[in-house]
């Protein structure tokens, strides 16, 4: 039985899962993190429980590739490599070149390297997996799987920003979102647990995790998403501050005599949450210390549910309507409270949710309270899944 690894290279991170493919069974998955620090951590989670950790230095996403292929032989994950026949890159940023995940070649490589402005902190990385994978395994049919693929076909009117029409034309200034993946698979997933064609519905997607973003899905499309010409833009998330008033960022570059790339820091790794509260990234030690009474750590919590409401309120504006609304990812999937603080300023538009049926942890379910006009669904996000699908999707189409 042949193998498809899914690939997810972040700044300083690589994630995988390992399918069997065609039965699309989990066979390992890991992550090696905090590549290209002095001590890097790897986790290896496969077979029936079993699990390899280790603490050791990944100068690159290079080393954390072969690392990574190494261990999958050393722990008879795998024969050999043969066995893995096809690789699939999660791309953040696909511009206006890729409407569709597409399968590697130079030219392709090519594409995502002029792209990396677009996403200065992933694409780089990504490009050097793509690269030692290719490799390593120079014959597995490899594909590209971009975050903007499942935008890019938004509406003008809610992709374009108010500023000179050549600034499109000539530099693609433009709103990309990302999580389109995850936003995929979810809707298809809301769809199926509703009974009902997707391209019949309208649904808003919430994928919160470190990073966020939330997407107006109407007839199997998006719409309108939150996360704009990068990802730093829309609600307020873990690190990053979401909106903000360009003007501010002027002024306070003057204030503080920062350069653009320094504010560019802030506004991705010092704010939302960090920033606000001074505690913590983490919506876990927030909502610990709001608990406590920690004022800021409130405040924190308010702008959070607030930003998410704002957006679920404009989209259902947007469409005219609502059909459901879906909770994804780290937060999404596993706090209770926070989904229960959105769903509760969301009660005049009809959506309700049963608090016993809310107490769970990443659990696909209806949450919904019986009088509901619209449904609340959480839908645990599978962007592998969706990454080996597109693989053989494209092999039938090759």
């Amino acid at each position: 039985m042949s193998k498809t690894i899914a690939v997810n290279a972040g700044s300083s991170t690589l994630k995988f899962k390992l399918f069997d493919m065609p039965s699309e069974d989990v066979v390992a998955e890991g992550t090696i993190e905090r590549i290209g620090e002095k001590m890097g951590h790897a986790k290896i989670k496969y077979g029936n429980g079993q699990k390899h950790e280790e603490d050791k230095p990944f100068a690159d996403h290079a080393a954390a590739v072969n690392y990574l292929l190494d261990k999958l032989i050393e722990l008879k994950i795998v024969a050999s490599y043969d066995e893995i026949t096809a690789v699939g890159h999660r791309i953040v940023a696909g511009g206006e070149f890729f409407k569709d995940s597409t399968i590697i070649d130079d030219d392709v490589i090519s594409k995502i390297d002029e792209l990396s402005e677009y996403a200065p902190l992933h694409e780089p990385a990504e490009l050097v997996g793509i690269k030692a994978f290719r490799k390593v395994l120079p014959n597995a049919f490899a594909v590209a799987v971009f975050d903007t693929s499942f935008h890019v076909d938004m509406p003008e009117m809610n992709a374009l920003y108010s500023v000179p029409y050549d600034w499109y034309e000539k530099y693609g200034a433009r709103k990309y979102g990302a999580h389109g993946t995850s936003h995929r698979y979810v809707s298809a997933r809301a769809a199926e647990m509703l009974g009902k064609p997707v391209e019949e519905l309208k649904l808003i997607t919430m994928h919160i995790g470190a990073g966020a973003s939330i997407t107006a899905v109407k007839n199997g499309k998006s719409f309108d998403t939150s996360m704009g010409f990068t990802p730093v833009a829309g609600i307020t998330m873990a690190t990053r501050s979401g909106d903000v008033d360009p003007s501010l960022i002027a002024f306070m570059q003057g204030k503080l005599n920062l350069s653009s790339d320094e504010m560019i820091d802030i506004l991705n790794h010092k704010s939302g949450l960090l920033g606000i509260s001074g505690i913590s990234p983490d919506m876990r030690d927030i909502l610990g210390a709001a608990e406590k009474g920690d004022d800021r750590a409130q405040l924190a919590l308010d702008i959070y549910v607030n930003r998410i409401v704002r957006y679920i309120g404009a989209y259902i504006a947007e469409m005219g309507g609502a059909d459901a609304i879906v909770f994804t990812a780290g937060v999404g999937e596993n706090s209770v409270p926070v989904r229960k603080m959105i769903t509760d300023k969301l009660d005049y538009f009809g959506i309700k949710i049963d608090q016993e049926k809310n107490n769970c942890h990443g659990v696909e379910r209806d949450l919904s309270a019986d009088d509901a006009k619209i449904k609340t669904l959480l839908i645990p996000t599978n962007e592998e899944l969706m990454i080996v699908r597109d693989i053989e999707r494209l092999k039938k189409n090759n």
